[in-house]
């Protein structure tokens, strides 16, 4: 048996492999571990439980006001020791956060095959998402084989110089876990207290380039929203960080329009998605699970790394000016044709079928004689 080691340090991470550890391990020719960084800690274990997953690892490197250094001093020597203590045949990392970056330099510093889960993503802009797009930059020089959620992607590598015959276009693996969830979803109690006629909103902002200022204004964007339109409810699942709680609530927490829940575990954030008519979030990976529900997206960034979402209209752009969020809102809002239109515009991100593709192309790859001859039909 091949021993795979799944590495994954944030809640978005561990909802994206889970699909893919699953495959895995139902396999039978792998001996995969789960390692988590815990650079996130109750929302991982919390997101992996919801799919039957623990840990095999936990470095518990976790914080209070963590440093980008320490996650990543701290994941590097750990995941190093760990390598160091049970060699592995391949690793897996996930997206572009430290706990990825980190965790792939432990394995190249081995002489360890690295898989890159969702590769490729690039806004092409290193201080947007900071330090997201540095990240999946310097994993992507780092890896074996890519694994990109589209055809966008892979040709951002193959522009890099990467070898084509390690690329792979998958689909995206949180439309797996996506499709898992919906099929045993539960509504929380927090919105069957919400009469079914009470039109929502979901927000989510927790972005470091969102700090300060621009949280402010995405905020006051959101009082005018609701002072304009008193019969809406906002739903903010909160942040653990203090620096966007803490703004968000001192600014908006005296509206009875406003909804403030802790994080919400997967399923019951799947269920807000659904139920809500729009979503306002600065996230990378709620753009894919809304186009795939169906359900407009505004994006509060300046530049996004899923650039498909709003070239095929699934999701706009409005930054983090007071006036384009509110502007986009409000006819959101009030023009239920345009929103249906949303619903209309295609699935760019993937079928559900990511994680067997990527299973798929790492027995190719084990089972390879000379290491070249890599290259599978995924069709």
């Amino acid at each position: 048996m091949h021993k795979v080691t799944c590495v994954v340090g944030t809640r978005p991470e561990a909802i994206k492999m889970a699909p893919v550890i699953r495959v895995l391990r139902e396999n039978g020719n792998f001996d995969v571990t789960v390692l988590a960084t815990g650079q996130h800690t109750d929302m991982l274990v919390q997101a992996l439980s919801h799919f039957c997953i623990k840990a095999d690892v936990n470095l518990n490197i976790m914080r209070r006001r963590q440093s980008l250094d320490h996650i990543t001093s701290s994941v590097l020597t750990g995941v190093g020791s760990f390598l160091d203590g049970a060699p592995q045949d391949m690793i897996l990392v996930h997206g572009d956060t430290s706990t990825t970056l980190a965790a792939a330099l432990a394995a190249f510093y081995r002489h360890i095959p690295i898989g890159h889960v969702e590769a490729g993503l690039r806004s092409h802009n290193m201080a947007l998402p900071f330090p997201e797009e540095a990240n999946r930059v310097l994993t992507d020089r780092l890896a074996s084989l890519y694994f990109t959620p589209t055809e966008s992607d892979a040709e951002n590598l193959r522009r890099e110089g990467v070898d084509p015959r390690r690329i792979y276009v998958t689909g995206n693996t949180v439309i797996d876990a996506l499709f898992w969830t919906l099929e045993n979803l539960v509504q929380p109690e927090v919105l069957r207290a919400l009469p079914p006629e009470t039109p929502l909103v979901l927000m989510t902002a927790h972005r470091r380039e969102s700090w300060g200022e621009p949280l402010m204004r995405i905020c006051s964007a959101v009082s005018e929203l609701i002072q304009q339109r008193p019969y809406v409810r906002v739903l903010v699942p909160l942040h653990k960080n203090p620096e966007v709680r803490d703004r968000i609530q001192e600014r908006l927490g005296m509206y009875p329009q406003m909804i403030f829940t802790e994080p919400l575990s997967y399923p019951d954030f799947v269920s807000a998605m659904n139920r809500s008519l729009f979503i306002l979030t600065d996230s990378g990976g709620i753009q894919e699970e809304a186009t795939a529900l169906r359900k407009p997206v505004l994006i509060m960034r300046t530049l996004s790394e899923r650039p498909e979402a709003v070239t095929l209209g699934t999701g706009v752009l409005v930054g983090t000016e007071r006036e384009t969020i509110l502007r986009e809102s409000l006819r959101l809002l009030d023009d239920a044709a345009y929103r249906r239109s949303f619903s209309d515009r295609g699935m760019p991100f993937g079928d559900g079928s990511a994680s067997p593709r990527i299973r798929d192309v790492i027995g190719r790859f084990f089972n390879s004689d000379d290491g070249e001859d890599w290259e599978i039909d995924l069709k």
